[in-house]
């Protein structure tokens, strides 16, 4: 007897989606403090979180006497390229090295000495440009008027330090939050913070050096694309005051939400 063929499916099996090759490349973004820098490292090299922020003490980092060991500041935001075989340690270096060409530059090391300062401390004014300033047009501005407030023995008063402080990025700043116990509450502490609050850009750094002259000692952005400079103090409550009513509105509006400008100086 001739067997009459059966035709029988084949089974498909659902296979595992193929994990994504690695990426190439990181991007550091400008303005981004360290803490945001380790946690990228450990996602492009696939490790457990907090480890790079571990490897931070045996990447043999080149920094400035005056970091102590911090790489705040000297993380150069840039395009790095992810080598095979490339670790925390040889990613951290790369961004220090770049730092320290660019900071370590003639023209560097000349404009702080022009503006009083020593490197180090114009890479801290740059970091707070960088976290303070609307836009690049505004870059100069707020430089000078983080020096005028320096030479006149008058505190910074920045919400960018207290939000570095307290591990937060918001424009909202309580009476609660100047008074948190720490050195970079610019409010409490006079002078500088002790290290830099973010990884800056070149744009801030060169905003830092050749500061916009003006004598202003106050800023707000109203709204975003009007940030108010000024040296008199009853005009800058009326610009906070424009700037209060105006948030509170948008808080309450549709969607419950307001523009994100950055702080202002009080």
């Amino acid at each position: 007897m001739v067997g009459t063929a059966v035709a029988v499916p084949l089974l498909t099996l659902d296979s595992a989606p193929a994990e994504p090759p690695p990426p190439t490349s990181l991007v550091v973004p400008e303005g981004w403090r360290a803490s945001q820098v380790y946690d990228a490292i450990d996602k492009a090299l696939r490790l457990p979180a907090g480890s790079t922020r571990k490897s931070v003490g045996k990447a043999g980092l080149t920094l400035p006497s005056e970091a102590q060991g911090n790489p705040e500041g000297y993380l150069f935001p840039a395009t790095y390229h992810i080598d095979k075989g490339a670790t925390p340690e040889s990613l951290l270096r790369s961004m220090a090295d770049t730092a320290n060409g660019e900071f370590n530059a003639a023209p560097v090391a000349a404009g702080a000495q022009r503006n009083a300062m020593n490197v180090y401390q114009a890479v801290t004014i740059a970091s707070i440009v960088q976290a303070e300033a609307a836009t690049p047009a505004d870059m100069g501005k707020v430089a000078r008027v983080v020096l005028n407030r320096l030479e006149r023995g008058m505190p910074l008063q920045m919400d960018s330090t207290i939000n570095y402080a307290m591990n937060r990025s918001t424009v909202h700043t309580s009476q609660d939050d100047t008074q948190v116990e720490s050195p970079y509450n610019s409010y409490q502490h006079m002078g500088l913070p002790p290290t830099p609050i973010d990884n800056p850009g070149e744009e801030a750094m060169r905003a830092a050096l050749n500061p916009t002259p003006g004598d202003w000692l106050y800023f707000v952005t109203v709204r975003p694309g009007d940030t108010r400079f000024t040296s008199d103090y009853a005009t800058h409550t009326r610009n906070v005051a424009e700037f209060n009513a105006l948030h509170q509105n948008a808080s309450h509006g549709p969607g419950g939400s307001a523009s994100s400008p950055p702080q202002s100086v009080r």
